[in-house]
């Protein structure tokens, strides 16, 4: 889950972590986002001379991790092997290093060595798509994706904010994006807390900050594991730049990080409501609420405090977390059970201004290289995942192996659900798909209606969506010497948050500097990166 979307988080949320298609040159509807209905009429597969697809490919992707948990590559993907079979063009996967994409994907393109397609999560590189197009190492996209994508072209036209999301600010098209195709798809995270805890000790769910103390103590004290120890621990929380810890910050209706208010760019952690946060988070640490050792805590350490019902709460994905925890505990405490808790607020009765909200397009897309000798070609190859066939070919797999139609609703199959192998849902599709968040298509909500089935998880979401949102920023672009620059800034920046907002809330640093700790920010140029920021979301909302 990065920081663009309203706090050095967003990039986050964007980050991982952080995740359609065709019927051969026949127009595609979006996404239905009403169960049990397809997406729009079944198309014949169409012959693959007349649909000018190219012979073969490079295409240079990262690997979804719940791909290389058991494949080496994309094109052992049975949704792939498909591709292949209908379209009759060969793809050759060059997939960069894990953990180095970045680096890789840099040292390509100073090369000038590129392959045909380059799927990346375009917000996330320095120089920007306006400079990588007069660079000539990618190629603009709109007159061909008009003039040969019919899919792409009905979708943008059918969802303007669609095509608004996917140009830049000089008017460029560069990628085929991956899109969310449904709010139900851009809410999957938030607090979660130990529901038959708060049954035993018969308290109601948290509505306002002042609640989840409540909470919190009544864990802390109230032996709701019942060993007979006070060995509970009420919450565990992450506080560097971005991070889910500042989940309950949102009650003051603020990010760490960047957001807008009526249009007007604001750094979180500068403004005046932060210095109350953090000082309702340092009594909680000093009350011993908050998990002492919480800077210390990896993933595998939560799961241990998590199954060996210590931990009371801890913000969660909904899949990797809340599903994840309900099957690991299924058979070792029956009674075992979490819920979303909705997004904290200030005053009883009062809305979240702010909750985990994904945008439809993050910046996640295809685009074409100069060094692809049949661009059009390409482009109808791409644009064959936002019709119908390639829609449920990414979205759901095979036909009869992955999924089955059910009264027109495609249900996954054993196979991915109940896993002969005993795979994660997650892995097992990643067997057979990429709607887990990758790739150029439109994700369907009845995918994640699936893979987040339990009740429990879809009481989740439902919970978590109940957030204004309206803070948040879209993924903004900027110059290359405005990327430059804002890099440059908020490197030292967020070093400097993640060393003092630890010391601030475990009372290493007295709470007396905080307005020391807001001058150093300044002095390190925030407020340039803010003006940097404004000027790249005034930018964005003159687009057409």
């Amino acid at each position: 889950m990065k920081k663009e979307m309203g706090t050095i988080v967003s990039l986050l949320l964007a980050s991982s972590m952080l995740l359609s298609a065709c019927g051969g040159n026949t127009p595609a509807a979006a996404p239905s986002s009403q169960t049990g209905e397809g997406t729009h009429a079944a198309t014949q597969t169409p012959d693959k001379k007349e649909a000018g697809y190219p012979a073969s490919l490079t295409y240079w992707a990262v690997l979804n991790a719940n791909v290389s948990a058991t494949l080496k590559s994309y094109s052992e993907v049975a949704a792939y092997k498909e591709l292949e079979r209908r379209t009759g063009t060969k793809v050759e996967f060059q997939h960069p290093t894990a953990g180095q994409d970045k680096d890789q994907l840099n040292l390509m393109l100073a090369s000038g060595k590129l392959p045909d397609v380059i799927e990346y999560s375009w917000g996330t590189v320095n120089k920007g798509a306006d400079a990588l197009i007069k660079e000539k190492s990618i190629i603009r996209l709109n007159e061909l994706i008009d003039k040969h994508a019919p899919n792409l072209t009905k979708l943008l036209k059918e969802h303007p904010e669609y095509r608004k999301m996917i140009t830049t600010d000089e008017g460029n098209i560069y990628a085929f994006p991956f899109i969310r195709g449904d709010d139900y798809l851009l809410t999957y995270g938030g607090i979660a807390l130990r529901e038959d805890w708060l049954e035993k000790l018969n308290l109601p769910m948290p509505q306002t900050i002042d609640d989840y103390y409540n909470v919190y103590k009544a864990f802390k004290n109230g032996d709701p594991n019942g060993n007979g120890k006070q060995d509970e621990i009420p919450v565990l929380l992450n506080f560097n730049s971005g991070s889910s810890g500042f989940y309950f910050l949102y009650a003051w209706g603020i990010s760490d990080g960047f957001y807008q208010e009526n249009g007007k760019i604001k750094f979180g952690a500068i403004e005046p409501q932060f210095k109350e946060f953090v000082e309702v988070m340092h009594s909680w640490f000093k009350e011993g609420l908050i998990d002492k050792d919480y800077a210390a805590t990896d993933p595998k350490l939560q799961d241990s405090k998590v199954t060996n019902s210590q931990l009371g709460s801890v913000p969660l994905l909904v899949g990797g977390g809340v599903g994840r925890y309900m099957d690991l505990m299924r058979d070792k405490d029956p009674k075992f059970k979490l819920a979303g808790a909705p997004y904290p607020v200030l005053k009883t009765g009062d809305k979240p201004e702010l909750g985990q909200k994904e945008a439809p397009f993050s910046g996640i897309g295809a685009a074409i290289t100069t060094s692809a000798k049949n661009p059009e070609e390409i482009v109808k190859w791409l644009d064959y995942k936002y019709g119908q066939e390639g829609h449920m070919l990414f979205n759901f797999g095979i036909e009869g192996e992955s999924y089955a139609l059910t009264d027109g609703y495609p249900k996954y199959t054993d196979k991915i659900l109940k896993n002969p192998d005993k795979l994660p849902i997650a892995q097992a599709m990643g067997q057979y798909i990429l709607a887990m968040g990758n790739g150029p298509f439109v994700q369907d909500r009845r995918y994640m209606e699936q893979y987040a089935g339990l009740p429990e998880q879809q009481k989740a979401i439902e919970t978590w969506m109940n957030a204004k949102n309206e803070k948040w920023l879209p993924v903004l672009t900027q110059t290359a010497e405005e990327s430059a620059r804002f890099n440059s800034i908020m490197n030292d920046v967020n070093t400097y948050f993640n060393e003092t907002i630890n010391k601030l809330i475990m009372g290493i640093e007295p709470l007396d500097n905080f307005d020391k700790f807001v001058g150093t920010l300044k002095s390190m140029k925030i407020e340039d990166a803010i003006k940097l920021r404004q000027a790249a979301l005034d930018r964005y909302n003159k687009r057409q």
